[in-house]
């Protein structure tokens, strides 16, 4: 029995070993986009930050932008609990956003809880979504890299910067990383084809009003001649009437 327990134990251990080793894994800061993030457009993201401990609470979050691929437009969201500072940085090189020329772009957004107690920051146990209004995201990229550092009120700090190398398992400290999907389909261009549908139904109803035009037409010619060829029918008849008539006065006289 006491084999037994100990390699129970053992084993308990290890599992116990295994799970603590994998939480964190699981448990890093990412980014997902409320729908879909098109290269070219616009997009609403979420950066998801779960509290991996269980005896401190993350007070705040700092979110670097990507410098090769600078975002010209950066919004928070405002959330109760919650303030946010904008940096900007200037550009190496200016970027072109609806005609203007746009010499620097957000360098990074920090969220620090301003709480107290119990409802300072993301609890134990929790999780807290920080959206932001990105944008116009760039067309020769087929992902974004974020770096955040998550400060906890023990002043333990987690630096979530490493990238994700192709072909390799997940870094320890994964940096969040924002998939862009294929740009949308241009609008114009599908009004146009709606247009030309239009226009398609438009000829469409032009040909059978002109069918049902003709039809009509070609009805009532029809009813004419009837109309016609009954009347000299009824003359016919009515001459051969007279003149059987007048056959029979001339015998008579």
């Amino acid at each position: 029995m006491k084999k037994m327990s100990r390699a129970a134990l053992v084993g308990a251990a290890a599992v116990s070993s295994v799970v603590l080793v994998s939480a964190p894994a699981f448990a890093h800061v990412s980014v997902q986009p409320e729908g879909v993030a098109a290269k070219g457009g616009y997009a609403v993201v979420d950066f998801k930050v779960p509290n991996e401990r269980d005896d401190a609470a993350t007070t705040k979050l700092e979110v670097s932008f990507p410098t090769d691929h600078p975002l010209a437009s950066v919004m928070p969201q405002p959330l109760p609990g919650w303030k946010a500072q904008v940096t900007k940085s200037k550009l190496d090189k200016p970027l072109e956003m609806h005609g203007e020329k746009i010499t620097e772009a957000v360098s990074k957004v920090t969220w620090t809880a301003t709480g107290s107690g119990a409802d300072k920051g993301v609890q134990p146990g929790y999780f807290q979504k920080f959206p932001v209004s990105i944008g116009a995201l760039p067309t020769d990229a087929d992902a974004l890299v974020f770096k955040a550092i998550q400060t906890y009120d023990n002043k333990e700090v987690v630096r979530w910067i490493e990238p994700q190398q192709e072909g390799q398992e997940e870094p320890e400290n994964p940096a969040p990383t924002l998939a862009l999907t294929a740009a949308a389909d241009d609008e114009h261009g599908a009004a146009g084809a709606a247009h030309d549908k239009d226009g398609e139904d438009g000829k469409e109803g032009e040909t059978q009003s002109a069918a049902a035009s003709t039809s009509s037409d070609s009805s009532g010619s029809d009813t004419t001649a009837r109309v016609l060829g009954i009347v000299g029918i009824v003359i016919g008849a009515a001459g051969v009437a007279f003149g059987v008539l007048a056959g029979r006065r001339r015998t008579t006289g």
